[in-house]
């Protein structure tokens, strides 16, 4: 009986080891400064603080899922949604079930759906390219979704053209590349700002800044971003160019083209008003680019080796085309990899473990770009100066302006969860000065001129 007893002991203590390591447990970005959501209300262009708490609120998980409670609210700003979405970004007070272990589905794959097909990594749910609304063969206009009568038989029900959500509702987008279903805010496509691409497609940062999860780094692997409802992992943009692990950094790249069509059956006409990629039917999946190492498959992912996972598992990629515009099919779909079991619950009827997020707690770490990867800019300065972290952020960063006699002119903070922060240098004087960043355990300093 002892010795079954130890083998019991010892077989709790493997399962409790191997969870701790798991980055579907590990991965998320728990609020652990108390940090809340804000938002944009046109036409003020200063923000407004919610009560609603940002990120992830609790990770629990037991011998074969995983449970995470969150808001769905991000820490950077949301909207305004400029498309007339009276809608706002407002607590989802949900519980998710994800699988511990994912596994491939070996049958027929299964389809995504509209609404929510995933998770990122602070909460926010992932949607698939559509957006509910379709063509109508027999009205010839639009059906389904705000302001469009409905389709028969339901959105999209025996539609031959389904819109994309990405390049439809680019308007009602907000800097984050954002917006909100009945409160629901979430992201179709690569959840980094409309201003950090390198050709920038929407002016809605101009007036209503805002980051995004991560910044795009064409250097480094991408961080992991979020995990599908089939339980595997999603990853930004960029990655090592071969499944192993070798090759360099490479941008993952979709095997999705626009189908050879100058015009639509029983659809409209290609023009300017619908161009080619407006549908989700003006797409075909080129097999012959998927065989090569940095093309994903059919689900927009591929199987090999990251940082969170030396070993190899299946991942899929937040795909962008050489400007960083997001490109289709955008994250996971048109099908998941993986059998999706994730689900919304209301209780946890099962035993579980509640994971502490003490990512950073260490010590002995003294410069903070062994952590993060910041860039300041512009330098040399004039009115303004730009503090930027590249990686996922997971505590508050301060941030601290000194002139050069050692006087502090200024602080702010980078938000847990968030990626940039901003100092007003108008008048301020010319000359040298120095960019103080640092967290609990780290500090980095960078001098940077001001030139009027």
């Amino acid at each position: 009986m002892k010795k079954n007893l130890t083998l019991f002991i010892l077989n709790a203590f493997t399962i409790c080891v191997f969870a701790q390591t798991n980055p579907i447990i590990t991965g998320w970005l728990q609020n652990t400064t108390g940090v809340k959501g804000r938002h944009y209300a046109a036409p003020s262009t200063t923000p407004i603080n919610d009560a609603d708490s940002a990120n992830i609120k609790t990770v629990l998980y037991s011998t074969g899922s995983v449970y995470v409670r969150a808001n769905g609210v991000p820490t950077y700003i949301t909207g305004p949604f400029q498309d007339g979405n009276p809608s706002l970004t407002t607590s989802q007070n949900a519980i998710f079930k994800l699988p511990l272990n994912p596994t491939r589905n070996t049958g027929t794959p299964t389809a995504t759906t509209g609404g929510n097909i995933g998770l990122f990594i602070n909460g926010v749910a992932l949607f698939d390219y559509r957006d509910g609304v379709a063509w109508n063969n027999t009205t010839m206009a639009l059906c389904g979704g705000p302001g469009n009568p409905p389709c028969p038989g339901g959105p999209g029900a025996s539609m031959d053209w389904n819109r994309d959500a990405v390049p439809a509702e680019k308007a009602g987008f907000d800097c984050a590349k954002g917006h909100p279903a009945m409160g629901n805010y979430h992201h179709h496509q690569n959840p980094s700002a409309f201003d950090l691409d390198k050709v920038v497609i929407s002016n809605v940062c101009t007036l209503y800044d805002a980051d995004g999860l991560y910044v795009i780094d064409s250097t480094v692997h991408s961080p992991l971003i979020g995990f599908a409802y089939d339980g595997f992992p999603i990853y930004g943009a960029y990655a090592y160019k071969n499944a192993d692990g070798t090759g360099g950094i490479a941008r993952m790249k979709s095997s999705y083209t626009h189908r050879s069509i100058t015009t639509r059956t029983l659809g409209p006409a290609v023009n300017t008003t619908y161009p080619l990629g407006y549908f989700r039917e003006d797409y075909q999946y080129n097999t012959t680019s998927a065989s090569t190492p940095d093309y994903l498959d059919e689900h927009n992912g591929r199987f090999c080796i990251t940082p969170e996972y030396p070993a190899g598992i299946y991942c899929y990629f937040a795909t962008v085309d050489a400007n960083w515009n997001s490109s289709y099919p955008y994250a996971v779909g048109p099908t998941f990899y993986g059998v999706k079991s994730a689900t919304k619950v209301t209780t946890i009827t099962e035993p579980v473990t509640v994971y502490l997020d003490t990512t950073s707690s260490g010590v002995g770490i003294n410069n903070l770009e062994q952590n993060f990867s910041v860039d300041i800019f512009p330098n040399p300065a004039n009115d303004l100066i730009a503090v930027q972290v590249k990686n996922i952020n997971r505590e508050n960063i301060k941030v601290e302006l000194f002139d050069f006699t050692g006087k502090k002119v200024d602080e702010t903070t980078i938000l847990q969860g968030s990626t940039i922060a901003y100092f007003d240098t108008k008048t301020l004087y010319s000359g040298q000065y120095i960019v103080k960043i640092s967290n609990r355990n780290n500090i980095s300093s960078y001098k940077i001129d001001l030139i009027k």
